[in-house]
């Protein structure tokens, strides 16, 4: 069942009450884990070194730190800037593997004044778990975050 993203991206902004983006990104990987079924893992990854992605706020199992820009689907979306959807994660050639039960990936860079600030990593146990309506429905939530924080 698909979610109803435009209520979870009103219940979100009603939840970050704070312009605080450590907070707010801890509250939004818990919002997600809790509200969008079949993951077993959603969390930030954070640009602080060049070309370099460190493991921010996240829900699920002990996670990869750090990814570079090189590796993995994380990586893709940081090199592109663009939203990797990936309906099974094994067909990867460099996807870096935290927990085996991983079938499918949905990562979501988060640009602000015209530089990576991060991105938000959801994985699922399901392959092709993601669809085009949660790929928006996410980058919506995204934009929530980013709306509601104050990014470094």
């Amino acid at each position: 069942m698909t979610p109803d993203y435009p209520l979870l991206a009103r219940q979100l902004e009603a939840l970050l009450d704070s312009r605080d983006w450590l907070t707010n990104s801890a509250q939004t990987c818990a919002f997600i884990m809790q509200e969008v079924p079949e993951l077993n893992w959603a969390g930030f990854y954070l640009q602080r070194e060049p070309e370099l992605l460190t493991l921010g706020p996240f829900q699920g199992k002990p996670a990869c730190n750090p990814i570079p820009f090189s590796k993995g689907v994380c990586g893709a979306a940081a090199r592109t800037q663009q939203t990797q959807r990936i309906e099974d994660v094994h067909a990867i050639a460099d996807h870096i593997a935290c927990d085996a039960a991983s079938r499918s990936e949905l990562v979501v860079p988060i640009m602000t004044r015209d530089r990576l600030w991060g991105v938000l990593d959801l994985d699922s146990p399901r392959r092709a778990r993601f669809d085009t309506t949660d790929q928006a429905g996410i980058e919506a939530l995204v934009a929530v975050f980013m709306a509601r924080s104050d990014l470094e």
